[in-house]
């Protein structure tokens, strides 16, 4: 991305409009049987930042809502929404509306773009909205009857927003919100993630560059856009004229179908759509020959399902992505490499990398002081991608982003247990730092269970809880597996040979498919609710 002349940074959008400029026919956004190329993404995107700056109020907050579900409206709403000088807020009509209207209230947001799919939700979720609100929906022809029924707003529909064309482009500052991305927090109150405009520019410039993306690509949109990974499909593509593949909910059920039909050459998911993949026989060698790399971010990548899908992507370079939404997107990178990367592996996990440019490490004990090479302890890191903290939540903020001691600069403490190198070798992930559990007195680290687990009987869909909880800790391990058949005698017997007695599953439960969370990532807090009868 290039810098002005002072050095900062501009906004985020401006790599879409060089692109737009470059290449204006070639395709932009590909969602819902639809092909919008960059000059008319470009021309949608700039009427609805046109409408949003023509009714914007000096004193309101500068975020717009997108209630927008994988398609043309959504990308056209983060677009206009940033174009506008504002930053995104993205809702998912999939979720409670509770929740929905939770994170649009809290927000503060004046203004929300809506798709056709979640105009019903409309009624339910602007009964909890006392201020005035201007919603856009593209592709509403009568919005008369939504007047009526809400004569507290303004109501721009399809025809409306054609009347828009005075446009002018923001001054967005550097640290001025790029996207309000709202994630679980342990009170069950969502915490929203501020990202300002230089998180993820930076992101952006280091891996357009590491990816080589060009305009001849086709790149995978897996992800909801309440997922920043996101972000990474959006504008890494928009920076260098690619083109963004959105599958619906539907197509997703195959994926390999949705690979091969669209021909993409960039794949981009979390890793547990790779085992549910290999489990069900999708991954067949030579499958995916179009694909020149393959991202994968969100969850511990099992080194054997990078192994399955190197088969079926031959030509593919792999890559194992680490980030969480607080440093923007993803901040550390390993690159898969077929007979290095099984010896840097623990627990059968392909290890998280070195980190980004300008990204810094500490891994630390529990007083936040750094423990030495070769050793586990939390990791802590500080630079360009660290975002601006929480939303309206300074205590929050004030617990996650520290001055360890010693130190002058502030780092985000990530939550996640990793071993610090020795030598050059790579960053590891050893799971959560609150994965360690009690049983019986004794500490397990449900990571090491679960690599024996996925070892033992071939599987990578794995996920061992705690169960059930007692006064000391829980009463002992139980182990869910997706997929199947499995020898469940023959299982339990070879963990049985290699772990010790407490740290052995006391039940099993073999499931067709693991529940997941909105993200595709398996829901470890929904694992409880599912164990019903077992072996």
């Amino acid at each position: 991305m290039e810098l002005r002349a002072d050095g900062s940074r501009p906004g985020l959008w401006t790599g879409f409009l060089r692109s737009a400029k470059l290449f204006p026919d070639r395709p932009a956004v590909v969602a819902q049987g639809t092909s919008l190329s960059y000059r008319q993404l470009r021309e949608v995107a700039v009427r609805i930042a046109a409408c949003i700056q023509a009714h914007r109020e000096g004193s309101s907050t500068p975020l717009t809502a997108v209630f927008a579900h994988r398609g043309a409206t959504a990308f056209a709403g983060v677009l206009g929404s940033l174009l506008a000088g504002n930053g995104y807020v993205p809702l998912n009509r999939t979720f409670p509306v509770e929740r929905t209207r939770s994170m649009l209230v809290r927000s503060e947001c004046r203004s929300i773009i809506v798709d056709a799919e979640s105009l019903p939700q409309m009624d339910a979720l602007m009964a909890g909205v006392d201020e005035p609100l201007l919603v856009i929906a593209p592709g509403l022809e009568n919005p008369r009857p939504y007047r009526e029924r809400w004569p507290l707003h303004i109501i721009v529909g399809a025809a409306d927003l054609d009347g828009y064309a005075d446009w002018r482009e923001p001054d967005a500052r550097e640290d001025a919100i790029a996207y309000l991305l709202f994630t679980s927090g342990s009170t069950g109150v969502p915490k929203g993630v501020m990202v300002a405009h230089r998180n993820v520019a930076a992101y952006v410039d280091h891996a357009a560059e590491r990816f080589a993306v060009t305009e001849l690509d086709i790149v995978s949109q897996t992800f909801d856009m309440t997922f920043d990974l996101s972000a990474s499909d959006m504008f890494v593509a928009w920076e260098r004229g690619a083109c963004v593949c959105c599958p619906s909910q539907k197509t997703l059920i195959n994926p390999g179908r949705f690979i091969r039909d669209q021909g993409l050459t960039v794949w981009f998911s979390v890793p547990s759509m790779v085992a549910l993949m290999k489990q069900s026989g999708l991954l067949k060698p030579g499958g995916f020959p179009s694909l020149r790399l393959s991202l994968f971010c969100g969850e511990p990548l099992p080194v054997a399902s990078v192994a399955a899908w190197a088969m079926a992507a031959p030509n593919s370079v792999v890559e194992n992505l680490y980030g969480p939404t607080e440093l923007t997107i993803a901040c550390t990178g390993y690159r898969w490499d077929p007979k290095r990367a099984p010896l840097e592996a623990e627990m059968g996990i392909v290890p998280i990398g070195a980190p980004f440019p300008g990204m810094n490490v500490l891994v630390v004990d529990e007083h936040l002081n750094e423990v030495g090479p070769g050793a586990d302890g939390e990791l802590l890191m500080s630079g360009p991608q660290m975002s601006l903290g929480y939303w309206k939540d300074p205590e929050k903020t004030a617990a996650a982003f520290v001055v360890p001691p010693g130190r002058k600069e502030m780092f985000y403490r990530t939550g996640d247990r990793v071993r610090r190198p020795a030598g050059d070798g790579p960053l590891t992930h050893l799971g959560r730092m609150d994965s360690q559990v009690k049983i019986l007195g004794h500490r397990v680290e449900l990571g090491e269970v679960e690599a024996v687990v996925r070892e033992a009987s071939g599987v990578d869909g794995v996920v061992a809880i705690g169960w059930p909880v007692t006064s000391s800790g829980y009463g002992g391990i139980e182990v869910l597996i997706e997929g199947g058949p499995v020898d469940l005698d023959r299982l339990r017997a070879a963990v049985a040979a290699r772990l010790p007695d407490y740290m052995v599953p006391r039940r099993w439960h073999v499931r067709s498919r693991l529940p997941r969370n909105a993200n595709g990532k398996y829901d470890r807090k929904a694992m409880p609710a599912v164990l019903g009868d077992s072996q």
